[in-house]
């Protein structure tokens, strides 16, 4: 056949170019598709160096500890039998003829070489020597070093247990930094002399003048020749880029960038700067492989100095986050934002064209719940966190996504639990010495230093770091934010000075690492459009159990498009979700908006469910026998109760939902209230939801008495409301007796609905993943994302992406629309 140019492999504006024989040899075959950006991003998963080029600062996976970053001419490594040297997310396999050492890390810092196991000052790690070390410390959930030698913590799970880290440390115990500005010193001390080294068959090692062999042949820096680009002054990276969206005012863009850095080994003689250029969007090809037109420019260069918003005090040193508000004039076009933190690699995200309705995606549960093996999930990927993210990443390089809306649950923080000092309180022998169990100084660092370790990890990680860095988030929070359940449980539990404390941490750390936002220094004004965020409605009061107000966000999808998302945890109690002075402002905001026809309203948990009332009853009854029996661990049923107030581990998941009893009345009231809102303003009101781990779409309409359920056309009623469910795009889904009972649920009537209101679930899943007839036809129960798209018939158009196989990277298309208001 006739063999095609070379082709190009990324999803990111840094465009490497590798031979095809490369490829062919990796791939094993010549008939590859090698012309269309699908295959070249099919293939970017095996060379892993878009994840690289994606991360200015830091490589996506956390143990190769190289400051460096790839060339725009050649950055794909390519060992003397034109192989590409391996995946830079993975750990370096053992070669053949050595199988008994095991993975040995890409870098050794000499100032540790006494320390063989410890990470040093600077983040660099060392390795065990011997298989005998290594075999006796390794159990089926990871090193004991893994979790931090922590024997009396509790079980790991999914990315926590610190296995994706060569030499990896406890889920939110300590997380690794990036080289410090001593390791990038004497990294440029040696690089001269790499190259004469690599060809005399020494391998360069970090940290040493001259190059030296490694015992076992294992490549060193020779793997990064291709590396060109430098950030000028260094900083010591512990997460970022991260990019925020926030709306659009007066066609100005308004977002944000946020990088996190370790004081002691970054240059902090002048403020971190981030350097902005803006070309048109160019869609993807062949011929020309970049999104952007480098020939031109559409406004002039922009430097945005970065304000130090937070600085975190660990015993590791200082740790400061610096946000880079960002605002862009839009154009006539599509633009591409290239941008470079300190000088250093080039990334991009993409903005729409004035008056252009914006093209989103949306997403919940990016985490695996305890007990999973996320290692089940991830198919031919390096983590079970990737596939359904990497396809994501390739419709955005294929058609972009202007933003990424979190509807909850962007990082699982529950295993907070397993730290060390929290086991008084995990262990206590009965629910009121939980209660009474004190909140210490230990107490209080642990859980700052799980909050923060753990968000660094999970956000700078494989292809959701990548996704951070390139599209613009607008997160909102649900409970695994904070912890499992968190507002759901009594009162009495809730008010407990460590669940109490736990919660209020947790959001303090969700407004820093979502929504790049400091209450300290951004005020806590309740005034509307007296924020730092343009988007932003602060609540008028403190939340119950945590000491901030709701932070609600209204934020610009285009012209005809807006989208409200609604704090539903700061407020929470177990009889409320949110109080009636946020719902007025809320509401308030949204009237002031004109011009729109579609609104849809982010709520973390979905409105539109089928009812398990049997189920909560049951669960709730006192003398419950199974909870009797959990109570005491009886016929190891343990894990059936919660860890904080020993009431059905279950339980406190159905009282999360609006339809659950303790709700009900509240949500019926809401479901009246948006019926008045979109008749007054003659828009359509759909529901975002997430939280339930499986695909599903529930509808409210215009009741009516006779035979036909649905008599008024869609397009003509105000009370027709969609509920898009789209959860989770990591997390297991549910078995399928459990997505049985649901879809049996969906197919009931349900008579406690508002007046004139009708509910029922759209059967969108006549058909599975692999086109044979589906049995569960009202739910899917499988990983998921949703794009979303406005078109020229006014209707806005939700594609659930669901997962075809299990860690396959690859979706099917189930697409919705919401009509247009023509009433």
């Amino acid at each position: 056949m006739d063999r095609a140019p070379p082709c190009t492999v990324c999803v990111c504006g840094v465009i490497p170019r590798v031979p095809l024989t490369s490829l062919e040899r990796v791939l094993g075959f010549v008939d590859l598709d090698t012309v269309s950006p699908r295959a070249a991003h099919r293939a970017e998963h095996l060379s892993r160096n878009a994840a690289a080029a994606a991360h200015a600062s830091y490589y996506a996976h956390p143990s190769l500890h190289l400051h460096t970053y790839l060339s725009k001419e050649e950055p794909v490594a390519v060992d003397g039998q034109g192989q590409v040297i391996g995946a830079l997310n993975d750990p370096i396999q053992p070669i053949a003829h050595e199988p008994h050492l095991g993975p040995i890390p890409p870098s050794t810092s000499i100032s540790d070489q006494d320390s063989k196991t410890s990470p040093s000052k600077s983040g660099v790690s060392n390795f065990p020597h011997t298989s005998a070390q290594k075999n006796a410390e390794t159990g089926p959930e990871g090193t004991k070093k893994e979790e931090g030698g922590k024997e009396d913590a509790g079980a790991p799970s999914g990315m926590d247990k610190g296995a994706l880290e060569i030499g990896g440390e406890a889920g939110g115990t300590k997380t690794s930094p990036g080289p410090s500005i001593e390791d990038v010193k004497k990294y440029h001390e040696t690089q001269n002399g790499w190259s004469n080294h690599a060809q005399n068959g020494h391998l360069g090692v970090p940290g040493q003048a001259n190059g030296t062999q490694l015992q076992n042949g294992k490549p060193g820096l020779e793997r990064h020749w291709s590396i060109r680009d430098r950030m000028e002054p260094h900083l010591q990276m512990m997460c970022g880029p991260l990019l925020a969206y926030y709306t659009v005012k007066n066609d100005v863009w308004q977002g944000a960038a946020l990088v996190v850095v370790r004081d002691d080994g970054s240059d902090l003689s002048t403020l971190p700067s981030l350097a902005l250029t803006f070309h048109p969007h160019s869609p993807p090809s062949h011929e020309v492989p970049t999104i952007h037109d480098p020939s031109q420019t559409l406004l002039p260069n922009q430097t945005i100095e970065s304000r130090r918003i937070h600085t975190y005090a660990s015993k590791d040193g200082n740790m400061s986050f610096f946000r880079f508000m960002i605002e862009i004039p839009l154009q006539q076009t599509q633009m591409t934002v290239r941008y470079r933190l300190n000088r250093g690699a080039e990334m991009d995200f993409v903005v729409p064209s004035i008056g252009e309705n914006m093209r989103w995606a949306a997403h919940s549960c990016n985490g695996f719940s305890s007990g999973v093996n996320p290692d089940e999930f991830k198919g031919n990927y390096p983590s079970g966190y990737d596939p359904v993210w990497e396809d994501l990443l390739l419709k955005h390089h294929e058609k972009p996504f202007h933003c990424m809306v979190g509807g909850g649950d962007q990082i699982y923080c529950d295993a907070l639990t397993r730290e060390l000092e929290m086991q008084e309180w995990i262990t206590a022998p009965n629910r009121k010495a939980k209660l009474e169990t004190k909140l210490t100084d230990v107490i209080r660092e642990a859980v700052d230093r799980f909050y923060f370790n753990h968000y660094c990890k999970i956000f700078r990680s494989n292809a959701f770091g990548r996704a951070n860095s390139t599209i613009p988030m607008v997160n909102m929070l649900d409970d695994h934010d904070l912890i499992d359940g968190f507002g759901t449980y009594d009162d009495e539990t809730q008010a407990s000075p460590i669940m109490s404390f736990v919660g209020s941490r947790g959001y303090f750390w969700f407004l820093l690492f979502q929504l790049f936002v400091s209450d300290e220094i951004d005020g806590v004004n309740p005034i509307p459009g007296t924020h730092t965020l343009n988007s932003m409605i602060i609540g008028d009061k403190r939340g119950p159990w945590i000491p901030f107000p709701s932070h609600s966000l209204i934020v610009y999808l285009g012209p005809k498009v807006s989208l409200l998302a609604l704090d539903c945890r700061a407020e929470r109690k177990l009889d409320r979700i949110c109080t009636t002075e946020t719902y007025a402002k809320a509401f308030g905001e949204v009237r002031k908006v004109t011009g729109i026809e579609q609104l849809v309203i982010l709520l973390g948990v979905p409105i539109a469910y089928p009812r398990m009332s049997f189920l909560e009853h049951f669960l709730d009854f006192k003398y419950n026998p199974i909870n009797m029996l959990a109570r005491h661990n009886a016929m190891g049923l343990g894990s059936m109760v919660n860890k904080f107030n020993q009431a059905s581990e279950l339980l406190d998941d159905l009282n999360d939902h609006w339809c659950a009893n303790t709700h009900k009345k509240e949500r019926n009231w809401l479901v009246l209230e948006c019926q008045e809102l979109a008749k007054e303003m003659q828009c359509r009101i759909t529901f975002l939801s997430g939280d339930v781990h499986l695909a599903a779409v529930g509808c409210l309409f215009t009741y009516n008495k006779g035979k036909q359920r649905m008599k008024i056309r869609p397009e003509e009623d105000h009370r027709y409301m969609l509920n898009i469910i789209t959860s989770a795009i990591v997390n297991t889904p549910p078995p399928p007796g459990a997505a049985k009972m649901v879809a049996f649920l969906g197919s009931n009537k349900h008579r406690t609905l508002p007046k004139d209101t009708d509910e029922i679930m759209i059967p969108l899943f006549e058909k599975d993943t692999d086109g044979s007839a589906s049995k569960l036809k009202y739910v899917l129960n499988r990983r998921n994302y949703t794009a979303v798209e406005y078109n020229s018939a006014g209707e806005l158009v939700f594609d659930i992406k669901v997962e075809k196989t299990q860690g396959g990277g690859e979706t099917v298309s189930y697409p919705i629309k919401s009509p247009a208001p023509r009433w």
